[in-house]
């Protein structure tokens, strides 16, 4: 049936799509998602790095330990460079698949394997804190007065559910079925993600060491303590990922017909090719640093592969210690010809060491790499241009302070005493790895042409709604119509997001354009139409957040560019860091001035929408429009709305309306209503919202929480969170966006936007969410949590102790996987479209 003559729309499921939630709710998968589509009308006019992936690292900016748990650090009292830091996983081979427990309702559809890439190690460094409160009493009331939900014991570290959501990550690289070139993929998103964990949140604990803070987070933990447990855990996952990389990765490529030969394996003449390459092109970009008494100690660059050398001018002379640094700026993978037959960059500099270092004898080297911290804090209510300040911070990252040596195991005691000395490093901060260190680089090799190792290629979809960008669909009408709900990586960013504000900035009835830019990308075509759209007498204003952590100097190039096109420039607020990803349209039409909105879940970045799930509503209600108008005046000026229309937003009434909503829930349940809350987020921190979650299950309300990454919350814990199941997604695309259920009595409330329920995100950042109210919008919405929560080949089950199990198919039944589930959606929707 054609939408537009039935009023149905886009947002209703494709044929395929319907089938697998059908499916899904046919009792294969009921235990997941219970009361929240018992008596739903699903089937009716239902709905349904920039270089590579890893470059991305799957991380979205994360806060530093010092920002997750509110300490104010004295800038006086830091050591040389202050900082912090964020996540990824690793480590020995799963636990054995365990039987479920027969009372859980999943037995009957799913099997749960064990494995979250940690066979036989303890989840935490403490085994004392692994201990389960259990409330015991026969009645429910009194089991209910006797928790103390103030007991650290009822909550989960932050670091260490970070660590464990890397392990998930790291399990992509050791599951076999998956296509090899993608296992190398998630080799280098590990190593990204661990990269930023220590640069962010290692970085963080030990600035709060050095600051003598002894305050402890909600699970009880000093920062000492928590610093000790994530060097021992991150420890094992570098391990099992270098395991991985020798033990599978390297002969699997190999089976394949790509070769990284070591250096010794090669044969004479071989070699000789390769020192006339070293001689003519990498030998004139090497510059060696030595340490001695006339030269001190080289600056080691962060995260920079480098080559300690060890040398002497005669034998029985002292040795000298030099530091070779291995160029980013040069082909790490060097192939012989046209063969695929690789050798890495670092093994032909160190073979070759002669040439650099004539006239003495090379007696031993080291290959290692240094992690420094990430953040440098300033005071922004003393800065007198937050330009200046942001640009001072870019630069003294570059001489932080260590939090990190990677080495490699048989580097000499010479080496390693110099380098831990002049770093002020600990040995527990020193990793000795085998094999490659820095996977980042192996990225590449998912450009090579094997797409039979590949999982085959995708491409978004045009909405059905607004067709291709080519067609002559006008945006502003389709979107009068009614709303739109955009979701990537399935529908088009360029087709829908992009072409929404390239349409405002060309068209002759648009007045004004507003938009909020946390992190875009560096040859951004949103941009661009903000130029285009003030070089078209437009009024244009766009608040660029310069705080984005790793994007402040991509985001100072284009607020620079657009303040030189005349464009009004915000850069940020006070206090807070602007995460929210909306824009607003004023468009005069015949009945007088319009508001056109988007209010999204992920950024206003071309390539990052083609890997990371997100979703995004267009929609001309004037309420959501006018909320829009006092957020972007706040950016602009210096005063913040506290109450809005229809739009939650963070610092303002976010906090005070998502606690309303959960006692809400909590209180029909206590009535003996039927309650339900679905949630899905990146993170789940806040210790307040945890609590709330705690006494509204403890009142009886059915709670699934779908929470990609961090998760200080303890499900299934008998008498307090019985009645709460968590889930993680992990596959294809990043899991990003943030969907929030609640059954309201059976009014259904939906809402998406920006904002995780970590502390950050409710107190301390600018954050908008929306609801849905479109009863066909939120019948998708209804589809994709269903879909989620059906998923047996990407979902994650978390048990009270913190640790995973991941979800596998039952023997003989039909599987959901719900980013194929989606993409088979969107080309379905664009099938019907054509026939149309």
């Amino acid at each position: 049936m054609n939408e537009r003559d039935s009023g149905a729309n886009d947002e209703a499921v494709s044929t395929t799509e319907e089938q697998a939630t059908d499916e899904a709710a046919s009792g294969r998968t009921e235990f997941a998602f219970r009361s929240l589509f018992d008596g739903g009308d699903a089937e009716d006019d239902t709905e349904t790095d920039a270089r590579s992936p890893a470059r991305d690292g799957w991380g979205e900016d994360s806060e530093s330990a010092a920002e997750a748990d509110g300490v104010e650090l004295d800038p006086d009292s830091m050591p040389d460079g202050e900082a912090t830091t964020d996540a990824t996983p690793g480590t020995d081979e799963l636990e054995e698949s365990e039987e479920i427990d027969e009372s859980d309702e999943s037995t009957d559809t799913v099997e749960i394997e064990r494995s979250d890439a940690t066979d036989g190690v303890d989840w935490e460094a403490n085994p004392d804190r692994n201990e389960l409160p259990v409330v015991r009493s026969d009645d429910a009331e009194t089991a209910r007065a006797d928790v103390d939900l103030s007991d650290p014991s009822y909550y989960l570290n932050r670091e260490l559910s970070e660590l464990a959501f890397q392990r998930r990550v790291l399990h992509e690289v050791l599951d076999a079925d998956n296509p090899l070139l993608e296992r190398v993929k998630f080799l280098a998103i590990v190593t990204t993600n661990l990269d930023e964990f220590f640069r962010k949140r290692v970085g963080g604990l030990k600035q709060q060491i050095a600051a003598g803070v002894t305050e402890e987070t909600p699970d009880g933990r000093t920062p000492r303590e928590q610093w000790e447990a994530a060097l021992e855990e991150a420890r094992l996952l570098f391990e099992r990922q270098a395991a991985c990389y020798r033990e599978e990765i390297q002969p699997a490529l190999a089976d394949a017909g790509i070769h990284i030969v070591d250096y010794d394996d090669l044969t004479v003449v071989e070699r000789q090719q390769l020192r006339e390459y070293f001689e003519s092109s990498v030998l004139p970009t090497l510059t060696p640093l030595t340490f001695d008494p006339a030269h001190p100690f080289p600056f080691i660059s962060n995260q920079s592969l480098s080559l300690a050398v060890l040398t002497r001018e005669r034998p029985g002379a002292e040795l000298t210690f030099s530091r070779v640094k291995i160029p980013r700026n040069q082909l790490r993978f060097v192939q012989f010809g046209d063969d695929t037959r690789y050798v890495l960059l670092e093994d032909i500099v160190r073979a070759n060491l002669d040439l650099l270092f004539p006239d003495v004898e090379v007696v031993d080297t080291a290959l290692f790499r240094v992690t420094r911290n990430a953040e440098v804090r300033r005071d922004e209510e003393v800065a007198e241009d937050l330009i200046e300040m942001i640009e001072e911070v870019i630069e003294e990252r570059r001489f932080a302070t260590a939090v990190r040596l990677e080495i490699e195991p048989d580097a000499p005691e010479r080496i390693r005493e110099i380098l831990t000395r002049e770093l002020d490093l600990d040995d527990r901060e020193m990793f000795d790895l085998e094999g490659p260190l820095d996977y980042r680089d192996f990225a590449d090799l998912t450009d090579l042409d094997r797409p039979a190792l590949k999982l085959p290629e995708w491409s978004p979809q045009p909405h059905p709604r607004l067709g291709r960008c080519e067609d002559a669909t006008n945006v502003f009408d389709a979107i009068s119509d009614d709303d739109v709900l955009v979701h990537h990586p399935y529908h088009s960013f360029e087709a829908t997001v992009q072409r929404f504000l390239e349409a405002a900035a060309n068209d002759p009835d648009v007045l004004a354009i507003k938009a909020a830019i946390y992190r875009t990308a560096s040859d951004s075509q949103i941009i661009e139409s903000l130029i285009e759209a003030a070089r078209n007498g437009k009024q244009v204003a766009v608040m660029v957040e310069l705080k984005a952590r790793f994007d402040e100097e991509n985001n100072l190039e284009w607020a620079k560019k657009l303040e030189e096109e005349g464009i009004h420039v915000a850069y940020g607020t006070i206090g807070y860091k602007t995460h929210t990803k909306t824009s607003l349209v004023v468009r005069e039409e015949a009945d007088g001035v319009r508001l056109y909105s988007h209010i999204g879940t992920g950024n206003y970045h071309s390539e990052t929408a083609k890997s990371y799930e997100d979703l995004g509503l267009l929609t001309a209600d004037r309420d959501i429009g006018q909320d829009l108008v006092k957020l972007f005046n706040y950016f602009t000026g210096h005063s913040m709305h506290r109450d809005y229309r229809e739009l939650l937003i963070a610092p303002g009434n976010m906090r005070d309306r998502f606690v309303d909503l959960v006692r809400a829930e909590a209180e029909r349940a206590r009535n003996g209503e039927d309650a339900r809350i679905v949630a899905k987020m990146n993170r789940l921190e806040d210790p307040d919202m945890v609590r709330e979650l705690y006494e509204a299950s403890m009142a009886g309300v059915d709670i699934d929480l779908i929470v990609r990454d961090i998760c200080r919350l303890r499900p299934g814990l008998e008498g307090v969170s019985d009645t709460i199941d968590v889930y993680s997604v992990v596959g294809r695309f990043l899991e990003h966006s943030r969907i929030f259920y609640f059954r309201a009595g059976g009014d259904d409330r939906y809402y998406i936007g920006s904002a995780d329920w970590m502390t950050r995100n409710l107190d301390n950042r600018v954050e908008a969410i929306t609801p849905i109210d479109d009863p066909r919008l939120q019948r998708r919405l209804n589809g994709i949590l269903e879909t989620l929560l059906s998923d047996d080949q990407n979902r994650w089950v978390m048990r009270s102790d913190g640790s995973y199990e991941r979800c596998k198919p039952a023997g003989g039944g039909s599987t959901t996987n719900v980013h194929e589930t989606f993409m088979r959606s969107a080309l379905d929707d664009v099938r019907t479209s054509a026939r149309k």
